[in-house]
């Protein structure tokens, strides 16, 4: 029986037989370790790093104070690409006195390689007074890299003079040559360092890279095989043909070359930097991610990786990441047009527009040869900004400089109709979708804008001819389904959206399109089923359930809803707006606990999403916990600095604190970043008008009139400040012209108030009439005439009005509430029905259940009445009608002494109330 040995290392065998002997003998500790350092060394000079690094930290193990094993295992691990531990290893070999000359070239190196230029310098600053041809050349290499160019040429050249042909200064002063825009120079260099070491890593491979950074991609492959010929384990030389791999598509054998660096030197950031790179050109942004995260621990200033991240953040929709990373490298790098338009792509997805075209203005400036896509990104951020003229003028110098260009002259037809030139904007579309007669995005443009200039036909038009290029696109039948609706043919547009089902299953624009059909032809229960029918056939499609959760709202029914959307957040997990759709949804639906709970759930996994923390900040709100809702909103302010509705939020939160001053900080930040925010102008005179400030108040009132001249807010503002200050008389014309402008019940009921206010009775009446008649359906102001008979005690006509809301809205329980105090004024049996109602509707509100107790109590029911009027008193300790009918309850109840105590707390506070008079009289009874 014949028996093979494994291939072993000698490195192997050697451990290996130490261990064998160790328990026979052992392996005495000094001659140990100077083997193993002699081994390490004659491993390393065939080539064999890995097994002289497993030697060397077999020495160290026995003699952790050998400075000569630190200091070669951190030029090994330096030369693998592991700068980290590279440094600390040679640091340890300082510690340990080995010799300054060849410590500090290896830390200065490793620092360097970390990004950190500056303590490359600073840490080796005493050293290099020493001299030294390779720490000279590695500092002048850390001067370049801080932009230092006559600093880094002067230390080369002095290297040169004392070894002329010292081939890693003649490297450098070729990178210093071609910084210089002077390539064949830099050529010159690379070619005399070659000469002078001809296997010598470092020369051989800036050749390479002059000869890619001159688009000579073959030449430059070539290169790189040299220098693998030279080094068979050089890393760089891998990742250098890597990158040209991945540049021209061929990513199989890039993977192959990373894999070669990566069994070489396992540990290097460059490798994992440049699988990161391959990751992302392949479009696998995840892995991409999390090869970068490893390198930013270990060299957080690596530039390369940190505007690689940016772009991986951006591709993933992880904006404020992506934002981070890329005005970080921008710091360091202002040049960088690609980092700069990078940026400002992130800030518009993110909804940022002031902030992406200030990134571009620098840019803009420059005088060097105009970059379309610099000039396409301008013209979308004035878009965004809905600056059509300025959109526009960016457009056509894209346009000019690409015209045949589809997209381009897309994006100019858009900017066009967006400045309202029609005509030439239609004229743009057409010549795009004649350009290039199978885009879909130019050809979709002008059906889109035909259709929105209500150019029915023109869109079918432009449908018919896109359908010849497309003609199985679902998106092109969907289109011309809506304009055959424009024309009031809704058979063809069902047939169309029937189609575009057909050539896409599932296609939901086309769905939905039917849904609304189906609805406004009254057939709700078929439209349920249709979108019932794709949730069968696709159990988590996410469109489906959330129009399934729209569908139950319109009809009231909220627990459908709530399992709609709890369905589509459960069948996607991972997804963070189906949580968040639920959690808003919870709010409105008061369950504040559980959008609060749900909200929490998701902080952990998005810790940086601005809607999350929005939700949790709601939710505290929402669940008293108004201190957390200011920890929450002061994070949010954090993350979304240039936000004035997150000032303007932080400026409620204050008030509910009672921190006026904190709260007018957060208005005047809000202010600042948004001037003409009518919300924040209201309650700045809000709180001028609680300080007495009522011309101050007045003031704002009037600039809010005078930014916002065709809004009713600031007419309405002054009417409002003009009534406190008691000139109520003076308020009508301010509410007329709020209610001409915004045509809202708010603004009727403010104006008829105003004229009862100031005695003019029939022109509040006649307000309220004419808006009565003009909207016959609206509840606010039928809910206030019914209030204003009853508050008048015209009973017969308050109930009477009463009635008719409950007509049309039974679970009105304010109206259930009223209806019941009219009713017990007249006497009617019916009062207390009507009180358990609204009771029952909304049990525990103090209004409701003083109005049901006190009815009780009328009606002899003393004991049931009772702690119905204590509770009411105890939830509205400020509600002197309240508290006078539980004290005189106690007093028809018998406890004479508890009715005394009562009235006798309530009139001492001096408040007013309609019962006053009749408490001072009972008081005087008991």
């Amino acid at each position: 029986m014949s028996h093979r040995l494994n291939k072993l290392t000698a490195a192997a065998v050697i451990t290996g037989a130490c261990v064998l002997t160790a328990g026979l003998s052992g392996c005495k500790k000094e001659e140990s370790a100077a083997t193993l350092v002699a081994q390490a060394k004659q491993f390393q000079q065939k080539g064999d790093n890995t097994a002289a690094m497993i030697q060397l930290k077999n020495a160290l193990a026995a003699s952790p104070d050998d400075g000569e094993a630190r200091y070669l295992l951190a030029r090994l691990s330096l030369d693998g690409g592991d700068v980290l531990a590279a440094e600390k290893e040679v640091r340890k070999a300082i510690g340990l006195k080995y010799p300054e000359a060849q410590t500090m070239p290896v830390l200065a190196r490793a620092l360097l390689m970390q990004g950190k230029f500056k303590e490359a310098l600073d840490e080796t600053e005493a050293a290099a007074k020493a001299g030294g041809a390779e720490l000279l050349s590695v500092r002048a290499d850390a001067m370049l890299a801080l932009g230092k160019r006559d600093e880094a040429k002067a230390v080369f050249e002095s290297v040169l003079q004392s070894q002329p042909a010292f081939a890693p200064a003649l490297v450098g002063l070729g990178r210093v040559a071609f910084l210089a825009r002077d390539p064949a120079a830099a050529m010159a260099y690379a070619e005399k360092a070659v000469a002078a070491a001809p296997k010598n890593d470092e020369a051989l491979l800036f050749k390479a890279d002059l000869l890619r950074a001159q688009n000579k991609p073959e030449q430059a492959l070539e290169a790189y095989s040299q220098v693998l010929v030279a080094n068979p384990a050089h890393r760089s030389a891998h990742i250098e043909k890597a990158y040209l791999e991945i540049s021209s598509g061929k990513y199989e054998l890039a993977q192959a070359d990373l894999a070669a660096a990566k069994k070489t030197t396992p540990n290097s950031m460059m490798v994992t930097y440049t699988q990161a790179l391959l990751d992302f050109t392949q479009g696998k942004n995840a892995a991409a991610l999390e090869s970068l995260q490893k390198v930013l621990r270990a060299a957080p200033e690596h530039m390369p990786s940190i505007l690689l991240a940016g772009a991986v953040n951006l591709n993933l929709g992880s904006m404020q990441q992506a934002e981070q990373h890329l005005r970080k490298y921008l710091e360091k790098n202002p040049d960088n047009l690609y980092a700069r338009k990078m940026l400002a792509t992130t800030l518009l997805r993110g909804g940022q527009t002031p902030d992406a075209l200030a990134v571009l203005a620098p840019a803009l400036k420059s005088t060097e040869t105009p970059d379309v896509q610099l000039l396409a990104l301008a013209g979308e951020s004035y878009m965004q900004a809905r600056d059509f003229n300025k959109a526009t003028e960016y457009f056509e110098k894209a346009s000019a400089l690409e015209p045949k260009t589809a997209s381009l002259r897309t994006s100019l037809g858009l900017s066009k109709l967006g400045k309202g030139d029609q005509a030439q904007g239609i004229s743009d579309l057409e010549a795009a979708a004649a350009l290039d007669t199978k885009s879909l995005q130019s050809g979709i443009a002008l059906i889109r804008a035909e259709i929105g200039l209500r150019n029915f036909d023109k869109a079918l038009a432009a449908a018919t001819q896109l359908a010849k290029s497309q003609p199985n696109n679902p998106e092109v039948s969907q289109l011309t389904g809506v304009a055959l609706l424009g024309k009031a043919d809704a058979a063809g547009a069902r047939a169309s959206f029937e189609k575009a089902l057909t050539q896409q299953a599932g296609f939901f624009p086309a769905v939905a399109a039917l849904v609304q059909l189906d609805m406004y032809e009254k057939k709700p229960e078929a439209a349920k089923q249709r979108l019932l029918a794709l949730v069968e056939k696709d159990k988590k499609n996410l469109d489906a359930m959330t129009a399934l959760a729209g569908l139950a709202a319109s009809q009231g029914q909220q627990a459908e809803v709530t399992s709609w959307l709890e369905k589509a957040s459960a069948e996607h997990p991972d997804a963070v707006q189906p949580a968040l759709r639920l959690g808003v949804h919870y709010l409105r639906s008061g369950k504040a606990a559980q959008a609060l709970t749900l909200a929490r759930k998701l902080q952990p996994t998005y810790p940086s999403n601005t809607d999350v923390l929005e939700l949790v900040a709601q939710s505290q709100l929402a669940t008293k916990d108004v201190n957390g809702a200011l920890e929450s909103y002061s994070k949010l302010a954090g993350l979304l600095p240039k936000s004035p509705g997150v000032q303007l939020r932080l400026a409620e939160v204050h008030m509910e604190l009672k921190n006026e001053a904190a709260a007018a900080d957060d208005l005047k930040k809000a202010l600042q970043l948004q001037p003409d925010l009518i919300q924040a102008h209201v309650m700045q005179a809000g709180m001028l008008v609680r300080q007495n400030k009522h011309d101050a108040a007045l003031a704002v009132a009037r600039l809010v009139q005078k930014q916002h001249a065709k809004l009713p807010a600031g007419y309405a503002m002054e009417g409002d400040i003009l009534a406190a200050q008691g000139k109520v008389a003076l308020a009508p014309p301010l509410y007329e012209k709020a209610l001409a402008l915004g045509k809202a019940p708010g603004f009727a009921i403010k104006l008829a108030d105003a004229y009862r206010a100031s005695g003019k009775v029939k022109e509040s009446e006649q307000v309220v009439a004419r808006w009565r008649k003009d909207n016959p359906n609206d509840p606010a102001v039928a809910m206030y005439q019914a209030e204003t008979s009853l508050v008048t005690k015209q009973y017969p006509i308050a109930i009477e009005q009463f009635e008719a809301i409950l007509k049309s809205n039974p679970k009105n329980a304010v109206a259930h509430n009223n209806l019941a105090q009219a009713y017990a004024q007249v006497k009617d049996k019916r009062a207390l029905a009507a009180a358990e109602q609204a009771d029952k509707l909304v049990p525990g509100h103090p209004a409701i259940m003083d109005t049901l107790g006190w009815i009780l109590v009328e009606q002899g029911d003393v004991a049931r009445g009772l702690p119905l009027l204590q509770k009411a008193a105890a939830a509205a300790a400020g509600n002197g009608e309240i508290r006078y009918h539980y004290a005189a309850a106690l007093s028809k109840s018998g406890d004479k002494a508890g009715a005394r105590k009562e009235l006798e707390q309530l009139l001492a506070t001096g408040k007013t109330f309609p019962q006053a008079d009749e408490a001072r009289a009972l008081l005087k009874q008991l």
